[in-house]
């Protein structure tokens, strides 16, 4: 299976916390991830569970000028503590990237230094509240400008960012299009609550894996529930470790792709990798075909060791 990343000209700044997890009021997914089932060399205790490491959302925006850009936020957790990254994509004439900067407050401001037009990035971690994951989930506001435009504007203290303005301040459009979510743990057993769409119904997706790995795992089975009705059942992992399928939510085909290789057999990298891409009508081509698509995507990816990140 292809890498899905995302390769563009950027600026970053690294914000280091004591604590963290992202939510807004636009997000398009939410994750809270434990694992549990499918050991590579045998069955685990389904208390074994995996710790939800990095979060990554990717926001499509546009400004009221009618420029595009994307913006990256990733949310960290390691053994220093909790921290934000962020990644705004270049317009043509912007200058070459800036790399990232780490830093310490849990309150501030950070404005990129000679950039045309003027990026800032704002943010407010004082107050806020955590749940699973490394992101916050409450009591916080991330906000990038644009020059005197909010690009992006994320948590439920947003209007705690526009109260610093004697006046009304645009607000661009924008809409998560994709999220990622990275887990360590010895057993597959995923629990994941998404939204696929905007304002539409929360769904909770189960990722489940039985059997030993390798060629010894004939009773091995791959299986995907979403909220607790199976629509996906895969059995001997060792020929079909790899796949695809198609399910609906909310009405909408949606491509589920999986690639369990480098966790069933041990190999490099040793992970697990789970692609859930929406499509905009079930009569529109496999998404792989449209390049032009921009459909919101969730993929997650599950680790065994913290040293294979």
């Amino acid at each position: 299976m292809r890498d899905f990343a995302f390769c563009f000209s950027e600026q970053a700044v690294k914000v280091a916390l004591t604590d963290a997890s992202c939510s807004g009021r636009r997000s398009s997914a939410t994750a809270a991830a434990t694992l549990g089932g499918c050991g590579g060399a045998g069955n685990h205790n389904v208390t074994d569970l995996s710790i939800q490491t990095a979060s990554t959302f990717l926001y499509k925006v546009k400004l009221s000028t009618g420029k595009s850009l994307l913006i990256k936020l990733t949310w960290l957790r390691s053994n220093g503590g909790p921290s934000l990254s962020i990644v705004v994509n270049d317009f043509p004439e912007l200058i070459p990237p800036w790399k990232s900067k780490l830093m310490t407050l849990k309150k501030g401001a950070h404005f990129f230094p000679a950039s045309s037009p003027a990026v800032a990035l704002h943010w407010d971690f004082s107050a806020a509240s955590y749940g699973p994951g490394p992101e916050p989930i409450g009591n916080f506001y991330v906000a990038v400008t644009v020059d005197a435009e909010a690009a992006l504007l994320l948590g439920d203290q947003r209007s705690k960012f526009l109260e610093k303005f004697s006046k009304e301040i645009e607000v661009a459009e924008f809409s998560m299009v994709y999220r990622e979510e990275k887990v360590v743990g010895s057993v597959l057993h995923s629990v994941i609550r998404a939204q696929f769409n905007e304002g539409g119904k929360y769904h909770e997706i189960t990722i489940r894996c039985r059997g030993g790995g390798g060629f010894a795992g004939e009773d091995s089975e791959l299986s995907v529930s979403i909220d607790d009705k199976k629509v996906v059942n895969v059995a001997k992992l060792r020929w079909n470790f790899r796949g695809n399928q198609t399910v609906f939510i909310d009405g909408l085909p949606v491509d589920l792709m999986w690639d369990m290789h480098g966790w069933w057999f041990s190999g490099l990298p040793e992970n697990a990798v789970f692609l859930f891409r929406r499509r905009s009508a079930l009569e529109s081509r496999l998404w792989l075909a449209e390049q032009g698509a921009v459909e919101f995507s969730l993929l997650i990816q599950a680790f065994r060791s913290p040293r294979l990140l």
